[in-house]
């Protein structure tokens, strides 16, 4: 039992050995014969963006502008560009461009497409959203519409709740 083991063991590292040798002889020998990786292609010209459609453009009538307040008394500015439907969202030393995109939620999404950045907007609270590495840039913006609509919406749970309060009645 254990010299079929040890037999079996040989084996295996005898058939490493082998696999081991040949792939190091199918490798070059030198660097310089070794072939290059396959250069980059040229970066394409920009291309003239695409006119909105009219669902970007009823987007662009709901995005809110001016400046957001956030978390960690940060600033976020979204202001009108000159072109319809475009706007120019700043944060910190950064400018985006951006374009409404149409969404299935009703939420206001503002892209960059060559910056990969995308600022959100909700009824509670804006973000700005870097896409290329995977997180949020700012979060818990405000602007003055959404503070009275959040406000608004904690007045009515305030005001349901003690009048659920008010009219039950104690069993006896």
């Amino acid at each position: 039992m254990i010299r079929t083991l040890i037999a079996g063991a040989a084996l295996a590292a005898l058939s490493l050995n082998v696999a081991f040798a040949a792939s190091a002889a199918s490798a070059p020998a030198s660097k310089s014969t070794a072939k290059k990786p396959a250069a980059k292609p040229a970066p394409k010209a920009a291309e003239p963006e695409a006119p909105l459609s009219q669902g970007q453009l009823d987007v662009a009538k709901r995005v809110m502008t001016g400046t957001a307040e956030c978390e960690f008394k940060e600033k976020v500015e979204v202001t009108a560009a000159p072109e319809a439907g475009h706007f120019h969202v700043t944060y910190g030393k950064a400018t985006y461009s951006m374009v409404p995109k149409e969404t299935t939620t009703g939420a206001v999404v503002l892209v960059d497409t060559a910056k990969d950045v995308e600022w959100l907007q909700i009824p509670a609270k804006s973000m700005l959203l870097d896409n290329r590495e995977g997180h949020r840039l700012v979060d818990h913006c405000t602007q003055a519409e959404q503070r009275a609509a959040v406000e608004a919406v904690a007045s009515a749970a305030a005001n349901a709740a003690a009048k659920a309060g008010s009219s039950a009645q104690p069993r006896k």
